[in-house]
């Protein structure tokens, strides 16, 4: 094969010991972090980057770094921790993907504007809608404008090494700009492949020296520095061309460092990856994975007597323009595949950076094509690269190509497949019961609501269909389905990105049976208030005929009230007439249970592991619906399955005042059995213990006034926290003895916030 794994030692010298694994390119990532020992990595978990943070968690807890790891509350709070501790000179670490990276991307050129260097691993993926988590390139290409260097790497070795050299080239005196180290989400990321990586890491570190000096930074307070002062036109102009002249000479700097590395490691990392190029009639131009793939396919043709080759760049940013006119001097038919489009371009980007290369060699002739391709991760196989070669074989024979630019793998759709529903559309009456009264008391203003015995709403239709893809055990269905009980009539749903999104929207399936809407993690709550309002527009215009018991539902969960809560906010500000409804499973579980704000104390997820240095999370949960009382919307409320007629009784006083008052926010404590190691029967179990602990305490706040809707205390059922721990394995270690100080911790504010809300409770005004 013509693989890298192949060709590790391609320059003979070796100078340091060097130890053979085989590991993906995210445990490769965090292995180089691990060994350079950053300061700071401001990080938030997306897939397929996620690892990245999870293995530097790991290795932390084992004592193989120091790393401030520092989870934010979203990718532009990870940009924006990123970018304040590089101002204080320190060195600094992120990983992220599609559409955090778009989150985070105004961030970016503010950085490189002001000249921080850090090293950022972008692990690509497809920036789409409908949502793809598999990779691609479309993210990659928002950042060519950044005014980031550009790294990419085709395997896990080159993700090591090219970490390795990025943070020296970030430093490095003639550059001084932050490098993103790019490669292939899922391709590159989690497969396994053969490496090599240093057994001290005293070589690395010697390697990227010790942090420059002599740079303006935040902390000296003998040398006190303005970072980012405002600009006008006449001194941004300097700045840019500076920025830019700096970016150019990175290119060179990079050659420089990558033969360095070569002499300590035994491999080099030319500007361009250059396979059966000496001599190529035709060449493929492919960025990471898909030319490995691609190299086969060189070694199939040349033994036919087909001279061909691949060109494939280790850096993309600066381009390098002059490397590509010398590699395609006698080219004569050269495809450039790229996973991603440039809408309306005629071709993706880098096809016309090629292109505008070649312009500038006046005796060039090459033929140059445009295939897009493997977008959102479809898999690029020898076959396809064949079909390439065939494609420039045919334009090199007849001195054209017949269609410049096209897209590669797609099918026409047949109008006969098209999937018919499997159950006839509901609405209307189909979910009233007519069992259900909510009035308002004409003193108080409070609502009085009276529900059926719980048999009585099992003829009640489910909203979601069997069939979806949630885990067994999963609470988000049952405490959802249970909530809906409460809902009479129609309704619109909206789902952030998270579990319950994921398995109930598998194209080209869906379990929804009413109309449902999907946005992103940070705008959820914005997008609903927005159909809302249209809604309500459209029917005072006349222009939509529909009746006014439409319940407007938005649905968040694993953490999207982390990232999401800008937006819960400013729409709890302007009151819209809607229902958020938050499912609390205590972690990022749709991206592999990563620490949310709302994980309590102590519990382990994959980024607050367990061992030698580290107990689980290291602060308290936030009280989400605490923040959102203090907005002074109508009605919030906590709920959970434990405590069916609760949950259905709140349900209806919600939808009575998101349909006549404004915002309703509601709170349901739900299990994860797969994240939480519990046993998927004791779901219901849980949850009553979490609330008869005072850890989970159901309340609702009615018009401003806290009313406790389930006292234990008052019931004699309370129980000691530690009866709740000891049914999650996620929390077992919080009852060894070496733990009694987190757990008295954590019993301690679970008793300040229960005191706190009995006081809310007996004082009205409170």
């Amino acid at each position: 094969m013509a693989t890298l794994e192949d060709r590790l030692n391609n320059v003979n010298n070796k100078k340091f010991e060097q130890a053979t694994t085989f590991e993906s390119g995210n445990e490769m990532a965090a292995m180089a972090a691990a060994q350079i020992n950053y300061h700071v990595m401001g990080y938030f978990p997306i897939t397929p980057s996620t690892e990245v943070a999870q293995y530097l968690d790991l290795m932390k807890s084992q004592g193989l770094h120091d790393i401030e790891l520092i989870a934010a509350d979203g990718e532009h709070g990870s940009a924006g921790i990123c970018f304040g501790a590089a101002a204080t000179g320190a060195r600094v670490f992120n990983a992220t993907s599609a559409n955090g990276f778009l989150y985070m991307l105004e961030q970016l050129p503010a950085q490189s504007g002001v000249r921080l260097p850090m090293v950022m691993n972008l692990v690509t993926r497809a920036v789409s809608g409908p949502l793809d988590i598999r990779g691609d390139h479309s993210d990659l290409y928002y950042a060519l404008n950044t005014g980031w260097v550009i790294l990419t790497a085709r395997t896990p070795q080159a993700v090591y090494d090219m970490n390795i050299i990025a943070l020296k080239l970030a430093e490095h005196k003639d550059v001084r700009l932050p490098v993103i180290v790019a490669y292939d989400g899922f391709f590159t990321s989690h497969q396994k492949r053969k490496v090599e990586y240093f057994k001290d890491r005293k070589v690395v570190q010697d390697y990227v020296g010790e942090v420059p000096k002599g740079y303006p930074v935040a902390c000296d307070k003998n040398n006190p520095v303005t970072i980012g002062a405002h600009m006008n036109g006449d001194d941004l102009i300097n700045n840019n061309f500076q920025q830019s002249e700096a970016i150019y000479r990175a290119g060179q700097v990079f050659e420089e460092l990558q033969k360095e590395y070569a002499e300590i490691s035994g491999r080099e990392y030319k500007t361009l990856d250059l396979y059966g190029m000496e001599d190529a009639e035709v060449a493929l131009f492919l960025l990471n994975s898909a030319a490995e793939s691609a190299k086969d396919v060189v070694d199939k043709l040349r033994a036919k007597g087909i001279k061909a080759g691949v060109i494939s760049p280790n850096i993309i940013r600066p381009f390098p323009a002059k490397e590509i006119r010398e590699a395609l001097k006698n080219v004569k038919a050269l495809l450039v595949g790229e996973r991603a489009d440039s809408y309306g371009g005629n071709g993706p980007n880098l096809t016309h950076e090629v292109k505008s290369a070649l312009q500038e060699d006046k005796e060039n002739q090459t033929i140059v094509l445009s295939r897009v391709f493997g977008v959102g991760g479809k898999d690029f196989y020898a076959d396809d690269a064949e079909k390439f070669f065939e494609m420039t074989i045919d334009a090199m024979e007849k001195g054209f190509a017949e269609k410049s630019f096209d897209y590669f793998g797609h099918v026409p759709g047949n109008p006969e497949n098209k999937l018919k529903p499997v159950i006839e559309p509901m609405h209307g009456n189909t979910f009233n019961s007519g069992l259900i009264k909510v009035t308002q008391d004409e003193e108080t203003k409070k609502l009085n609501v009276k529900i059926p015995p719980l048999r009585n709403l099992t003829g009640k239709p489910k909203r979601f269909a069997s069939g979806h893809g949630a885990c067994p055990g999963c609470g988000i269905f049952p405490g959802l389905e249970l909530f809906f009980k409460g809902i009479e009539g129609d309704a619109v749903i909206l789902l952030q990105t998270g579990c319950a999104y994921v398995v109930t929207t598998g194209y080209p399936y869906s379990s929804h049976k009413q109309t449902f809407i999907h946005n992103l993690f940070q705008s959820g709550a914005a997008t609903l208030s927005g159909t809302v309002e249209a809604f309500f527009e459209m029917k005072r215009r006349g222009e939509i005929e529909i009746s006014d018991d439409f319940t407007f539902v938005m649905i968040t969960g694993d953490g999207g009230m982390d990232i999401g809560m800008g937006s819960a906010i400013g729409t709890a500000l302007r009151n819209h007439k809607m229902i958020i409804l938050e499912y609390d499973n205590e972690g990022y579980m749709n991206t592999g249970s990563q620490m949310s704000y709302s994980t309590p104390l102590g519990h382990m997820t994959s980024t607050t592991t367990i061992g030698k240095t580290k107990q689980g999370k290291p602060f308290h949960h936030k009280d989400t619906a605490q923040i959102m009382a203090s907005t002074h919307i109508p009605y919030v409320f906590t709920g959970t399955e434990a405590f069916p007629q609760d949950l259905i009784k709140k349900a209806a006083k919600a939808q009575w005042y998101a349909q006549n008052v404004g915002l309703a926010y509601g709170k349901l404590l739900i299990t994860c059995p797969l994240n939480w190691k519990s046993e998927d029967r004791l779901g219901e179990k849980i949850m009553k213990s979490a609330v008869d602990s005072c850890f989970f305490p159901l309340y609702e706040v009615e018009q401003g006034e806290t009313t406790l809707t389930y006292d234990p205390e008052a019931k004699n059922k309370r129980v000691e926290l530690a009866e709740w721990l000891k049914m999650m394995g996620k929390t077992k270690h919080l009852l060894k003895e070496s733990n009694a100080p987190m757990l008295k911790e954590f019993e301690d504010e679970v008793q300040r916030r229960w005191r706190i809300l009995k006081a809310k409770h007996e004082t009205p005004f409170l």
